[in-house]
């Protein structure tokens, strides 16, 4: 007997992880999104990418090696006699070259310094992505918690509807009612019913786009926990810009990319100046032909000075270029900036009046479901009529939807505020 009991309760738990299984948490979903959004996919391609360019440019201060060998045939039948009539040759080398920079004026030093800013925008660049992604999915998990609230109360405000058609209809049969309270109950079912079908399909919609975000979950992703909320005191403008102009990936990025381009000015300016390269090789050939053979190693080595001072003006062009690209980045930063600071006004704006909206909703429910109840009472005893008891159930059905929105909307902008911020999900 203890055996099938506990073979019962392990069927029982299997059913119970069965029926959660395609359920998440708000912690749930954002794990899975950081480790499959496709945003978040590119950043760290892009980081990869960024990572080969950095090898690239520093391969340029490192010797270059390069390996050698050859074997040629060849016959000249245009000789004079004196030098033995038809000549046939046959010869065969191999060897080791060797090129190193030694001095560039800057350029490789300014180069290399460029790619590891680089790496660095990667790294803001995946920051951006994972905060992006912690905003978006957070906000459609709230707007799958409302769509599911708002469904329920769709269909609550159904059965009501239905409870109070089949007491008409009672009434009816007892003759303490007319044609006219039957007639307007059924109505009243009947235009219940499209708010149902809209709230399921919004449901179906706000699901689709959480599935989206976490890069095509199960069919059947459903998730779990409250829009309860209680507000909290909203940030000072001024401490929330402080931290988004230290901690936006955004910004942080943009100025990685004014380091790339201050570098990109030294680059050309280097162009027309004087360049020291060490140079030099070492191998082994032999040579056999019908008037001579001769074989053995041989190898060269020399310091090699260019020095390009005339260039028609392109490298004084390019530095033009290089400089006008530098400060269009640094206006860039201006212009973020000011965007940043306008997304954090606006943000602790939306979240001061969410949090308003919501504590001024905060009892409205509970005077909307008292409000119905002595409305019911009074129409059971005669002393109110119909119409007294839709405008109550209208009511608490506009008071219970509105605090479901009023809660989503101040979860939303706390979480747009995190973003705002550059904090969001860290």
């Amino acid at each position: 007997m203890k055996r099938v009991v506990i073979a019962l309760l392990l069927l029982g738990a299997a059913s119970i992880a069965r029926a959660d299984a395609g359920r998440l948490t708000l912690d749930q979903a954002l794990q899975i999104a950081m480790e499959k959004n496709r945003d978040i996919d590119v950043a760290r391609e892009y980081g990869k990418y960024v990572q080969g360019r950095y090898l690239e440019e520093r391969a340029a201060a490192l010797p270059q090696l390069s390996l050698s060998a050859g074997y040629t045939a060849s016959r000249d039948d245009g000789q004079p006699p004196v030098m033995g009539g038809e000549t046939t040759m046959y010869t065969s080398s191999a060897g080791l070259s060797l090129s190193q920079p030694l001095y560039t004026w800057g350029k490789i030093g300014a180069a290399i310094r460029a790619a590891e800013a680089g790496l660095r925008t990667a790294g803001e660049e995946l920051r951006a992505a994972r905060q992006a992604a912690y905003r978006n999915v957070s906000v459609a998990f709230y707007e799958v918690l409302l769509h599911r609230e708002l469904q329920r109360l769709a269909e609550e405000n159904l059965e009501q509807k239905k409870r109070h058609a089949d007491e008409a209809h009672k009434r009816f049969s007892a003759g303490v009612a007319t044609d006219y309270d039957v007639l307007a109950a059924d109505v009243a079912v009947e235009n219940a019913r499209p708010e149902t079908i809209r709230t399921a399909n919004q449901l179906r919609i706000a699901r689709e786009r959480l599935r989206f975000l976490l890069a095509g979950e199960d069919e059947g992703l459903d998730v779990e926990g409250s829009l309860a909320v209680t507000p909290e005191p909203v940030p000072e403008y001024g401490d929330a810009l402080q931290r988004a102009m230290a901690r936006r990936p955004e910004l942080a990025n943009q100025r990685e990319k004014i380091n790339i381009y201050g570098e990109l000015v030294t680059i050309a300016a280097s162009d027309n100046k004087p360049r020291l390269d060490l140079k030099g090789g070492a191998g082994y050939g032999a040579t056999d032909s019908s008037l001579f053979d001769s074989s053995g190693p041989n190898w060269n080595v020399g310091v090699y000075l260019s020095f390009p001072f005339f260039d028609g003006f392109r490298t004084d062009g390019r530095v033009q270029q290089a400089r006008s690209d530098l400060e269009v980045r640094r206006i860039e930063e201006r212009k973020l900036a000011d965007a940043i600071a306008l997304e954090v006004r606006n943000s602790i704006s939306n979240l001061r009046e969410a949090g308003e909206i919501l504590t001024a909703l905060a009892g409205t429910v509970r005077q909307a479901e008292r409000l119905l109840q002595m409305a019911e009472k009074g129409y059971e005893y005669g002393v109110k009529i119909r119409l007294e008891v839709d405008d109550a159930q209208l009511n608490l059905l506009q008071a219970r939807s509105s605090l479901a929105r009023a809660s989503r909307d101040y979860l939303a902008a706390r979480v747009v505020l995190a973003w705002a911020m550059g904090v969001a999900g860290e």
